[in-house]
């Protein structure tokens, strides 16, 4: 018998010897080990939660500067995509093993990987639990969480982009990706119809990018002319900034593209191969459009661990930042980045990088107890790629105010914008953004404006 341990266990382990010869006295040390795993206590400095995008920028910078096993990033998945070539890969110009690494090969090795996901933020007492049963205290925290696809929300959705050899796809998730690509090229006739939800989305480009995408597939096809392609958005207006979306109401003109603003998406019915929309406008007013093909932006929500602890989010389920500073409005240990923060910018990949320097700054002012003083000021950016060979590269910020960083009009559809897509910005996202290096594209705009400046 262990006599170290207490002497109640011990009566219970002859307990159960005398019920059960058979037992072993291994068997109540066994327990009380998995019972400490289970309920571990692990203490960090800075607790990022999320290893995306900006999550993993955050975990570079900081570990970085705050040394070894001072950051704990807590994240479930093994792989990290960089998203924002999910659209090429549905239009066949990249493949999906193209598009990840290993987690565990992107984050910095200076931060700890706790390989769980978190069930539960308690804001009031500087924790996090975790679905291992870890609880997580630390001194300052980064949500950056992201947001999640909510394909469930419309009826029919599921079933229809789960069946085999279904004409309905979305190019938003590795799940779904590659089927982009099958369904073009067995769509010769008939309507083509892209969506765009009635909710907050990552990359508010990508739904009319795919539209465009197609459009020229069918024409290097010779199909055009057989198909229909409907672009439906329950937006009001094809773009948010005016200077693009003038350019892009040209494009869809030119292009014979049908465009429905104020159309929302809200059921598919796959056997008879029916989508059906309300009119935003007109609430309770529905069309039941059929189509040969159907690709569909799925709702997206913050994630419901981040939604669920009140004291942390807005109304609307995200975290409640300054968008200025992305400090958290009522604790000032807190910080968000990315699609996660309840700031008003379009959530794409280059406003996680140009919130990134603004959050670890000002995260390491908090750390020194100073006041955050570096200010975001909304910037993101969106290529919209329009073919296999053309883009337009629009950037602005929290004004809706073009933000151009070279020296010519982006709004026009230019190669050298698509090759700075497809080819260049995957390097800089590995090479410079995942290990913390790439701030956005300020700096390079600043040289621009002098050279311009001194050829005046």
């Amino acid at each position: 018998m262990n006599r170290r341990l207490p002497e109640a266990l011990n009566q219970c382990q002859r307990f159960l010897f005398a019920v059960n010869s058979h037992a072993k006295p291994a068997f109540s040390a066994r327990f009380l080990s998995t019972s400490r795993v289970n309920h571990e206590r692990q203490e960090c400095q800075v607790l990022v939660v999320g290893g995306g995008t900006g999550g993993c920028a955050m975990a570079a910078k900081l570990s970085s500067r705050l040394g070894s096993n001072k950051v704990i990033v807590l994240e479930p998945e093994e792989k990290h995509y960089y998203q924002p070539m999910f659209t090429l890969i549905g239009g066949g110009m990249k493949r999906l093993d193209q598009s990840h690494r290993q987690m565990s090969d992107v984050l910095p090795k200076k931060a700890k990987w706790v390989k769980e996901k978190a069930v539960e933020f308690d804001p009031d007492n500087n924790t996090v639990s975790t679905s291992g049963g870890k609880t997580i205290k630390y001194d300052f925290l980064v949500i950056a969480t992201g947001m999640q696809l909510r394909y469930e929300k419309i009826p029919g959705l599921v079933e229809a982009l789960e069946t085999p050899d279904s004409n309905v796809c979305s190019i938003y998730s590795p799940k779904y990706v590659d089927h982009v690509y099958e369904c073009l090229r067995r769509t010769y006739k008939g309507n083509v119809i892209f969506t765009f939800p009635h909710c907050p989305i990552k990359c508010a480009g990508a739904p009319q990018k795919i539209a465009y995408i197609s459009d020229h597939y069918f024409r290097k096809l010779g199909r055009r002319e057989n198909v229909n392609i409907i672009y439906n958005t329950s937006l009001p207006v094809i773009f948010g900034v005016k200077h693009y979306a003038d350019a892009l109401m040209k494009l869809v003109k030119r292009r014979n593209i049908t465009l429905n603003v104020s159309r929302n998406l809200v059921e598919v019915r796959h056997g008879d191969n029916i989508a059906v929309f309300e009119d935003l406008t007109k609430p309770g007013e529905f069309y039941e459009e059929t189509y040969s093909m159907l690709h569909v932006t799925p709702p997206m929500t913050a994630p419901d661990v981040v939604a669920n602890c009140k004291q942390l989010v807005t109304p609307t389920g995200f975290v409640d930042v300054d968008q200025a500073t992305m400090q958290h409005t009522k604790y000032s240990n807190v910080f968000s980045i990315g699609d996660s923060a309840s700031s008003p910018n379009s959530k794409t990949a280059a406003a996680a990088a140009a919130q990134s320097p603004v959050v670890f700054r000002n995260l390491m002012a908090a750390i020194e107890g100073k006041n955050p003083t570096d200010l975001y000021d909304g910037y993101s950016s969106c290529p919209i790629v329009t073919g296999y060979s053309s883009c337009i590269l629009a950037e602005f910020d929290y004004t809706l105010t073009p933000v151009e960083t070279f020296p010519v009009d982006q709004s026009k559809e230019r190669y050298s914008m698509f090759f700075m897509k497809k080819e260049l910005m995957p390097v800089l996202y590995w090479k410079l953004m995942m290990k913390g290096y790439w701030n956005g594209p300020a700096l390079m705009r600043k040289m621009f404006s002098v050279l311009k400046f001194n050829k005046k």
